[in-house]
């Protein structure tokens, strides 16, 4: 079968390329490769950010309907279950991710944008959760990551309501971190990217951690974890090296490498 998931390198940033034209539509197959390449990633200690990429036409339309129609409660729990797994794996990556949004990001397109820390959106761009238009809603954590990044009511309009934005309006939503023409989409989540790897990227991987399995408990026990990764990280080579170019040369100076 051809390769729907692939993993291209540039430089320190693996880019994570969905190729399944017309419009990147999410079926068990695009699911199991994007398992796979979210663990070769995490595995990784080359690839220091990441950009998910669709293409120049789709980010991703949406879950494969075709493949779900005909599903019953028992055997759309397993479909579902690999989809989450799969963007959970991409949400967990202790690196840096950047969706980068041209054309669609619907349904469980949109759940993996959503995935990611941030999102580069082209100003047309169509982000959205239509799920409830067909009768469901979204199960691959758009109920729940949703709301945690725009708040509960605007969430509940737009999963309720089953509309796209634009990308453009994307941004005032908390949506979107920024928004451009459609073809500068990709060279603006690059750019995001290799400036992420270029930092204190086992720091930007605790605080990332710290911040998602903070967010899913009560503060005393956020701060537990907020204190235990903080102290963890004076035992990185990246501490030593930025604490003593702080000294020596000021803020901003320092030059990390991953250990």
């Amino acid at each position: 079968m051809p390769e729907l998931v692939r993993l291209e390198i540039e430089g320190a940033v693996g880019v994570i390329r969905l190729d399944r034209p017309p419009v990147n539509a999410i079926n068990s197959q695009v699911h199991a490769e994007l398992l796979a390449v979210a663990q070769e990633v995490a595995a990784r200690d080359d690839i220091r950010a990441v950009v998910v990429y669709g293409g120049e036409r789709a980010f991703a339309a949406g879950a494969d309907i075709k493949e779900m129609a005909d599903l019953v409660p028992e055997t759309i729990s397993v479909f579902g279950s690999t989809l989450t797994a799969a963007i959970d794996a991409i949400a967990r990556l202790p690196k840096p991710v950047i969706a980068a949004v041209v054309g669609y990001a619907l349904g469980g397109g949109c759940e993996l944008a959503l995935a990611a820390d941030f999102r580069v959106v082209a100003d047309d761009a169509r982000i959205g959760l239509p799920e409830i238009t067909l009768g469901v809603f979204p199960g691959a954590g758009g109920t729940q990551r949703l709301p945690r990044l725009i708040g509960v009511a605007k969430a509940k309009e737009l999963i309720f309501g089953g509309r796209p934005v634009k990308g453009a309006d994307a941004v005032g939503l908390g949506l979107a971190s920024l928004s451009v023409p459609a073809d500068q989409v990709y060279p603006e989540a690059l750019a995001m990217a290799t400036r992420l790897a270029a930092g204190a990227t086992l720091a930007i991987a605790a605080a990332k951690r710290a911040i998602d399995d903070g967010m899913d408990t009560d503060l005393a026990s956020g701060l537990a974890i907020e204190s235990r990764l903080f102290a963890g990280l004076f035992a990185t080579q990246d501490q030593k090296t930025g604490m003593a170019s702080f000294v020596r040369e000021g803020p901003g100076k320092a030059t990390f490498t991953g250990r």
